[in-house]
């Protein structure tokens, strides 16, 4: 039986080998992965090579690696294990996910030396079920995500031995974790190998079967929308009408909303879970970099600090990651209908992936573009390490290969473009040169549409009601709101701040903001920034109201 650690360790997805250098840059302490064939993730890019090559790197920079070996075995798979124990017997991960008592016995009769951690798709919500395993040998129990704070308060009491795993951050099913048969029955697609549909989170319509047989759409108007109220009754709940909600574009009934337990993660810490672990070995690189340092730096402070932690930096940093809205899921007991997205299925954020540096030399940077560039845009530069970020306004863009100059970068060529140092007007270069390294990931603000807007602010009451201090209210009127804004939609995109840095400025002291660092109307904005952090918001404070009084932001 491993030991359990001093702390909690910060468990980070790892879809492919890119990925997985990412989270180890950006601060986890430990990556799982697995490879298409005997994991339940179809979608898993990886090779068996590069399994090989991913632990190899993992441990040579100090992390540990999980490996999944969690697929429901038929007969079929048994003939691959021998080659595949044998491959991992020989470069030694950190523990091996597994969920079939079977395979489970398999690995402890041919594999002894390899520690065993039970995955979720075992549901293991009981204390009782975590103490089975523990005496069949396992060393980690990875929970359900139905188990609420208080159930696991109570595992970790009777259970003081073995290590726990809880989810903090990722996609939740609208149904129990990895039983939904929805992406199978309507896309033959199973939702237990990591190939699901999503199906939940289609949009359906009502319709009508008239008594002669025919289907009909009910078509809903302004005219008709006040007489109809859907109605869901099931079979042994007679009288129990369970309301559907339906707007002229559908209904998204079955649509969750994305785990995020940052604001309760002090609890967790407090307790002892040994590891937080991230969803996620199918999102981008972005979202595997901004994740893992903002969880990084929230544990890393609490254990600084624990009295006085608070959750809303690391929320602030969390929200630029795309998302379908955040909530607590089950950890209060069970789910509330904040928990669902009912309007609005898409994931966004109101900003994205820019890039990510290729290579630093001693003339500057070159940046891999992920995603369209203009003139104006604001780049935030996020090195590993910490929350802050390096920004820089760019009037024009400099193809690293022709040397040419343009106002515009589409990122479908994977072009990569120039930055050199001299352009980081606002910045000590050689303190700039010891934080930015290779593979350090670059985001951008995204237009969005009033919709997309009216989205991010009610998802941001839903929190608050969620954690006790917001109005439903509100909620209630921001929901009308936006549903008014889906209704009249016309997809036009509406920036966060001014894009070009002639017509506004955000007000941040961008590197290369001519407009900011030039012009008198920002004067007295200059003097207040130099008593901030660099890209900290002039209208975060009530008292800089009265300096700013006379800029345009």
């Amino acid at each position: 039986m491993a030991p359990r650690p001093q702390r909690s360790e910060l468990l980070m997805p790892a879809g492919s080998l890119e990925k997985l250098k990412i989270a180890v840059l950006y601060g986890a302490d430990a990556v799982y992965l697995g490879t298409p064939d005997m994991s339940l993730r179809t979608k898993s890019s990886f090779t068996l090579e590069e399994v090989v090559e991913g632990v190899q790197f993992a441990h040579a920079h100090g992390k540990r690696v999980y490996l999944t070996l969690n697929l429901f075995s038929h007969n079929k798979d048994i003939p691959k294990l021998p080659l595949f124990i044998e491959t991992i017997k020989a470069i030694k991960p950190d523990g091996v996910i597994i969920a079939d008592p079977g395979v489970f016995q398999y690995v402890k009769d041919n594999a002894p030396e390899l520690e065993l951690h039970i995955s979720t798709q075992a549901n293991v919500c009981s204390w009782i079920s975590v103490d089975f395993w523990q005496k069949q040998g396992a060393s980690l129990c990875v929970l359900a995500r139905e188990v609420n704070y208080q159930e696991l308060c109570e595992i970790r009491e009777k259970c003081p031995d073995i290590k726990l795993e809880a989810f903090v951050h990722g996609a939740m099913c609208m149904t129990y974790s990895g039983r939904c048969l929805l992406s199978n029955f309507m896309a033959e697609r199973g939702a237990n190998q990591g190939n699901c549909a999503n199906s939940c989170r289609w949009h359906y319509k009502v319709h009508m079967k008239l008594k002669d047989g025919t289907v009909k759409e009910l078509n809903l108007s302004e005219e008709n929308l006040e007489l109809f109220e859907f109605m869901m009754e099931e079979e042994c709940r007679q009288g129990e009408l369970m309301p559907i909600e339906e707007d002229e574009r559908g209904s998204y009934i079955l649509n969750s909303k994305d785990l995020c337990l940052m604001p309760k993660l002090d609890d967790y810490l407090r307790i002892g879970v040994d590891s937080l672990k991230v969803e996620g070995r199918n999102k981008s690189a972005y979202y595997v970099a901004v994740t893992a340092r903002a969880y990084r730096q929230a544990i890393d402070d609490w254990y600084q600090d624990p009295d006085n932690w608070s959750p809303d930096n690391y929320m602030e940093e969390l929200s630029t990651v795309p998302s379908r809205g955040y909530t607590l899921a089950f950890h209060n007991g069970r789910l509330e209908n904040h928990a669902h997205n009912y309007e609005h299925t898409k994931t966004f954020a109101d900003y994205e992936y820019a890039g990510y540096i290729e290579k630093v030399t001693a003339e500057g940077l070159y940046v891999a573009v992920k995603n369209r560039l203009q003139a104006g845009d604001v780049l935030e530069l996020l090195p590993p390490g910490s929350l802050d970020t390096i920004l820089i306004r760019l009037y024009e863009f400099i193809d690293a290969k022709s040397k040419q100059t343009h106002d515009v970068i589409n990122a479908g060529q994977k072009p990569i473009i120039f930055i050199p140092w001299s352009l980081f007007d606002q910045e000590n270069i050689v303190s700039l040169q010891q934080k930015l390294c290779e593979q350090t990931i670059i985001r951008k603000e995204k237009s969005l549409t009033q919709a997309e807007w009216d989205r991010l602010k009610l998802d941001a009451t839903a929190q608050r009601v969620e954690l006790g201090t917001g109005s439903n209210t509100l909620y209630q009127k921001q929901r009308n709101k936006l549903q008014a804004s889906i209704f009249e939609e016309n997809g036009e995109r509406i920036p966060k701040t001014p894009r070009i840095g002639t017509d506004g400025c955000c007000g941040r002291g961008c590197n290369g903001c001519a407009i900011f660092w030039h012009d008198p109307i920002y004067e007295k904005a200059r003097t207040l920034l130099a008593q901030k952090k660099q890209g900290e918001m002039f209208d975060r404070d009530m008292k800089d109201e009265a300096v700013m009084s006379d800029v345009k932001v």
